[in-house]
């Protein structure tokens, strides 16, 4: 059985290909099938229909990035065969990535960032639609990556004013008061990760200059305690680790013209034994209202080494025959 995927010209086939027919061959190697180039576009051939279809799947993705003029490199085509390889439901698989006026365009040097998975496009495109959306999901499903994105994309369009960047300051084992230095350097560590995101969007020489008009804040969640933000982009990272009190008064900060982005894993909290899981009680009593969305990535939304998609399949796995 067979696909014929229409291109638009010869130079849209070309890109495809790559050099020395490096990206059809993998895509070949990833699903085995046959690719190759036809006087009406590509013929994909194999004797399974899963793999075919998925395999299809992928290439009108790739070439919908070819034509927004954001030609993914190898180790962006690697990522979009793992994620495509990992899509087990027909709904995963039901539409291809689009690219509108809210999603994760924002470029430093040669970087672009874009959803390279289904769910992934999920949560861009809820971020885009929704004032207040929690990403729940594994490692390295993009949940901060993206909403940072997004955020910075917001600002540099004049949609927002200032970005807001916070986490709870828990850690597994250790306490604060008994790391060196001030406070600054004791909160540093906790808030580096959402520091490493943002340094990755954009020069560091406008982050420094807007983080010192406060056009960007970086800051643990105890320090929005009593205020409101308007007209901004808030993100709140790591809120596994939130008590229900915390949480609730993260949410009741947001004021007007603003979104605020919720990440969090459920497997991954510090919480001290006993405390309630702020994330989990606000899946059950905020689910169904409207203006806010939850998403729930999973291991085929995992865009880092092919090993981490692994790892997290094996404890879901472990997790289910234990519950």
């Amino acid at each position: 059985m067979f696909r014929i995927i229409k291109v638009e010209n010869q130079k849209e086939a070309r890109d495809f290909f790559g050099m020395h027919d490096e990206n059809s061959r993998l895509i070949e190697q990833a699903f085995a099938v046959k690719i190759s180039s036809k006087a009406d576009g590509l013929k994909v051939s194999s004797s399974n229909k899963g793999k075919l279809e998925k395999a299809v799947y992928l290439i009108e993705n790739f070439l919908h990035l070819v034509r927004s003029n954001r030609n993914p490199d190898r180790k962006e085509l690697e990522h979009m065969i793992l994620a495509s390889r990992g899509a087990k439901h027909e709904k995963q698989m039901e539409s291809k990535f689009t690219l509108d006026e809210f999603s994760a365009d924002v470029s430093r040097k040669d970087k672009t960032a874009v959803p390279k998975t289904r769910g992934q496009q999920e949560y861009a495109d809820s971020i885009r639609k929704y004032d207040i959306v929690f990403g729940i999901g594994p490692a390295g499903t993009g949940k901060t990556y993206l909403a940072m994105a997004m955020a910075v994309s917001a600002l540099l369009s004049g949609r927002v004013r200032r970005i807001i960047l916070t986490r709870p300051a828990i850690e597994a084992g250790e306490s604060l008061g008994f790391l060196p230095g001030g406070l600054q350097e004791k909160l540093s560590p906790y808030l580096r990760p959402l520091y490493d995101a943002i340094y990755d969007m954009m020069e560091a020489e406008k982050i420094e200059k807007y983080i010192e008009m406060g056009i960007i804040e970086v800051a643990p969640l105890a320090y929005m305690r009593g205020r409101t933000l308007n007209d901004a982009f808030i993100i709140l990272d790591e809120a596994q680790n939130c008590t229900p009190e915390q949480l609730k008064m993260f949410l009741t900060r947001l004021g007007f013209d603003s979104k605020a982005v919720i990440t969090g894993d459920m497997t991954q909290s510090d919480l001290p034994g006993g405390k309630p899981l702020g994330l989990l009680q606000a899946q059950e009593l905020l689910s169904k209202i409207d203006g806010i969305k939850f998403i729930h990535l999973t291991g085929a939304d995992v865009v880092r080494h092919e090993l981490v998609q692994r790892i997290i399949e094996a404890y879901e796995k472990s997790q289910r025959s234990y519950s």
